[in-house]
């Protein structure tokens, strides 16, 4: 089993480089876990409350289960992944169960703050975009997926999303073994990731 971080600022195009690897590896090879299923369940705090919290601090995240997750499947369990709203920010009370693959690639922004999810990664890789294109896909994203105003996107973003992106996810760079410029419109890198990632598989069969 080989197990890839992938981190990257908010917006910064991690889920297609995601999806793009997944469609050049055998069918049913890659399981994926997200670091969004792993937010903290604040379902005792009053809903105003719990959209003043930070999810773009490290703090906001419970990444003990994260790492107790990888580390179960990579002696061949199944693992029932939370399921996370960012409507209600709860977790729901059903699971998503992930089965143990060749490939588990584990993505979020912050997923390379942690040291403990740092050592599970056999590949670790940092995706980079540069802030108004980031800034343009969270506005379009956060409309359309989460429900919110361009007005309240915009306050996110200069209150939580660009301060914590410049003190704790930009720093991470310095721990990838590979850092993919443009996101996935970058094809190049996505193949030379892929070409690792089959590469690091052949020499653990």
């Amino acid at each position: 089993m080989l197990v890839v971080g992938i981190a990257g600022g908010t917006g910064s195009g991690k889920t297609t480089v995601v999806r793009k690897i997944i469609e050049k590896l055998p069918k049913d090879e890659v399981a994926v876990l997200s670091q969004d299923s792993y937010y903290k369940d604040n379902s005792h705090l009053p809903l105003e409350e719990r959209q003043k919290i930070n999810f773009d601090h490290p703090n906001a995240l419970e990444f003990d289960l994260l790492a107790e997750h990888i580390k179960l499947l990579r002696k061949g369990k199944t693992i029932n992944e939370p399921i996370y709203s960012y409507i209600t920010c709860t977790r729901a009370e059903e699971t998503k169960i992930i089965q143990p693959k060749d490939v588990i690639i584990v993505e979020g922004i912050l997923v390379l703050t942690n040291r403990q999810l740092r050592e599970l990664f056999d590949i670790k890789v940092f995706v980079y975009a540069d802030a108004d294109d980031r800034l343009i896909r969270v506005i379009q994203r956060d409309i359309v997926e989460r429900g919110r105003t361009v007005e309240t996107v915009l306050q996110r973003y200069n209150d939580t999303v660009k301060p914590m992106h410049e003190q704790f996810i930009e720093p991470t760079k310095k721990y990838a073994d590979l850092i993919v410029p443009e996101g996935g419109n970058n094809t190049v890198a996505i193949d030379i990731l892929v070409s690792i990632i089959e590469k690091n598989l052949n020499l653990k069969k």
